[in-house]
């Protein structure tokens, strides 16, 4: 004779698996992704105006397009460096550099703004590690 065995206990398994999966999936592995992750919130958090191909953008939808930019073409970004050279800070269709004015009412390249963040924080997590 089969005992009957409770279906919920097993659902709930799957559906923790397939929780656990999907988060571990988008969240960064190497060094490099959490790198270019942490710029792309960088850019999102920055109050910045981002201007591109002259239009202006906010910092949440430039880094919502470098994030697209990024999920399609990320064989280009092997490392943080090739995310900024590659997909951060130039259109990929006019080939125009994309630039930046800060909260505080800077204008600077794309580029070396983002080059300026990434210092900043190799430098803190390096900083951080040492403690």
């Amino acid at each position: 004779m089969l005992s009957k065995i409770n279906p919920l206990p097993v659902f709930f398994f799957i559906a923790a698996m397939m929780i656990s999966t999907v988060a571990s999936a988008d969240a960064p592995k190497t060094q490099a992704e959490q790198e270019i992750h942490y710029l792309l919130q960088y850019v999102a958090t920055s109050g910045a105006t981002f201007i591109r191909n002259g239009d202006k953008h906010s910092a949440e939808d430039a880094a919502d397009h470098m994030a697209m930019k990024y999920r399609r073409a990320s064989r280009y970004a092997k490392t943080a460096e090739d995310f900024i050279d590659n997909l951060a800070s130039k259109s990929s269709f006019s080939g125009k550099a994309y630039t930046v004015v800060t909260a505080d009412g800077q204008n600077l390249t794309s580029r070396d703004w983002l080059y300026s963040a990434l210092e900043d924080y190799r430098q803190n997590r390096t900083a951080s590690t040492a403690d």
